[in-house]
């Protein structure tokens, strides 16, 4: 079935465009009756208003935009960016606005992605999510003159952020409370900016207990954390503890901890998800909320854009994280 357009209404009532027009939105220039007679066969015909011509008069898309430089089918493997999601659907939602993804190989076509939104107006802003080392993006949005706001594990003027050093000293002191001496940190992506932070923290972490720690990059992978763990507990002095960076890194190192009977060995996650509930043993991690962190980011972006310069630039800073101890944690004999 076509969509009803206002050209249909007007000529079923035998009206001008402009009067059927000034009816459906409420302006004065029609008669009463006539307004009645217009919204009635609109309802009857099952009218609606078109989204991108509504649009237009107000200057906005209604949409915001994201764009993630991963495979489609990658996100579902993702629990963080899952519950990510979920809170910004849920603010855009009330607020009767779209959210707008587009999966990309690399920086280059995440860019031309802004460009090209820009010109077409089709977002009202952006959400940035792993903020890089020398980040070209901020500079790009700010020369586009797109508003946006950043989510990222590191501190930043434009979005959420969390403590990354907090966040380490809890996980450090929780296993320096259970023994530990020697333990190694499986991290994300060296260019990001909150996983150069984590790396540092650890260290520091380590260091204020007088603990040995290595550090080694698993890209967020299962994968390349179980191997990176079946090597490391090869070596001499070899960790008696694990810190992943995700859930599902810590997944992949139990899974090779297990497989070498290493139950001696402990393991944490710096996120809590599902999947560390459902292992077993139950992975020791924290509690970021990223439900809530999604929500409030795409709630403040609205705010920049409906009062622009008001809203745009003020931090959020969420509640502390939680450690959740479960049995993948042990004290050293």
């Amino acid at each position: 079935m076509e969509r009803v357009t206002i050209d249909d209404l007007a000529a079923r009532l035998g009206l001008s465009r402009a009067s059927v027009s000034y009816a459906l939105n409420g302006r004065p220039g029609v008669a009463e009756q006539t307004r009645m007679r217009v919204l009635a066969l609109a309802s009857e015909l099952g009218w609606q208003p078109s989204v991108s011509a509504r649009s237009l008069s107000r200057s906005r898309a209604d949409a915001f935009g994201m764009v993630l430089i991963r495979r489609p089918e990658d996100l579902g493997a993702e629990p963080y960016y899952m519950a990510l999601m979920s809170g910004i659907e849920s603010a855009l939602s009330d607020a009767g606005t779209s959210l707008m993804i587009r999966f990309v190989t690399d920086a280059d076509s995440e860019a031309g992605v802004y460009r090209r939104w820009t010109a077409e107006r089709r977002v009202d802003g952006v959400i940035l999510t792993d903020l890089r080392l020398e980040d070209p993006r901020p500079a790009l949005l700010e020369k586009l003159s797109l508003p946006y706001l950043v989510h990222s594990g590191a501190l930043t003027e434009r979005g959420w952020h969390f403590d990354n050093d907090a966040e380490a000293l809890i996980l450090v002191d929780h296993l320096a409370g259970l023994g530990h001496t020697r333990i190694a940190h499986i991290s994300g992506p060296t260019d990001l900016v909150h996983e150069v932070e984590r790396r540092q923290a650890v260290q520091q972490g380590a260091d204020r207990h007088h603990m040995s720690a290595v550090t080694v990059e698993g890209g967020y992978s299962l994968d390349r954390a179980h191997d990176l763990t079946a090597e490391l507990i090869g070596v001499p002095d070899a960790p008696t503890a694990f810190i992943y960076s995700s859930d599902l890194m810590a997944i992949g190192g139990q899974a090779a901890l297990q497989q070498a009977g290493r139950d001696d060995v402990s393991v944490v996650s710096w996120d809590d998800s599902m999947l560390c509930r459902a292992a077993r043993p139950g992975i020791t991690a924290l509690q970021r909320d990223p439900y809530q962190a999604g929500l409030r980011t795409a709630t403040q972006l609205l705010e920049a854009v409906r009062r622009p310069g008001d809203a745009a630039v003020r931090p959020v800073v969420p509640h502390p994280s939680q450690l959740v101890v479960r049995d993948s944690s042990r004290r050293l004999p």
